[in-house]
């Protein structure tokens, strides 16, 4: 399996709640929905070509619990495709509750955990949202692409999907493409020649 990341992000790196204004208010966070005005078919079907018929979530708990919570309570096929997916949670709670189906705590060694499933065969295990998941998995080489959608738009505040506790890390640009509202669609993969 590969691990694959996709997330829109602005151009300051922030990817705190980009899809509804009441996602995810933590600090004060006052622009939430900001991807809302961007929306692009092409952004559905780069997202699409990277879950395919067989491919698994993996979230970090916070996430899991915003995205499945909306999801359920607003209905439509999103909700059914959310559900009838397996989803791995990671977590730092060994009693975090995990009440939508298909559903399977990772804890305690989570990147371990993460290179367990990531041996196994079968498609994408693909990562939403989950900042700090992404940040843990990123030094032990255990995220295989990245699809940043990147939106027109400075937010100057919000968590960011990368920060100042962060190494630095070489990436390649493997794919690039704009849609018509403006959003870079980029494909980046860890740099083979950084790894050396």
């Amino acid at each position: 399996m590969r691990v694959v990341v996709v997330n829109h992000v602005s151009l300051d790196g922030v990817l705190q709640g980009p899809g509804r204004p009441d996602e995810d208010t933590r600090e004060d966070f006052r622009h939430g929905g900001w991807a809302l005005a961007d929306d692009d078919p092409a952004m559905g079907a780069a997202m699409g070509e990277r879950m395919g018929a067989d491919f698994s979530w993996l979230f970090g708990r916070r996430s899991y619990e915003d995205m499945l919570g909306h999801w359920n309570r607003v209905g439509g096929p999103f909700k059914d495709g959310l559900n009838g997916a397996r989803k791995y949670v990671a977590s730092s709670r060994a009693d975090a509750e995990l009440p939508w189906p298909n559903s399977v705590l990772l804890h305690g060694d989570v990147p371990a955990e993460v290179a367990a499933l990531r041996s196994r065969p079968g498609g994408n295990l693909v990562i939403m949202g989950s900042g700090a998941l992404v940040r843990s998995l990123l030094p032990h080489g255990l995220v295989d692409e990245l699809l940043l959608m990147i939106h027109p738009v400075v937010l100057g505040s919000g968590r960011r999907l990368f920060g100042p506790e962060d190494d630095a890390r070489r990436l390649e640009l493997v794919g690039a493409t704009s849609t018509a509202t403006g959003v870079l669609l980029a494909t980046y993969r860890p740099d083979p020649a950084a790894q050396r």
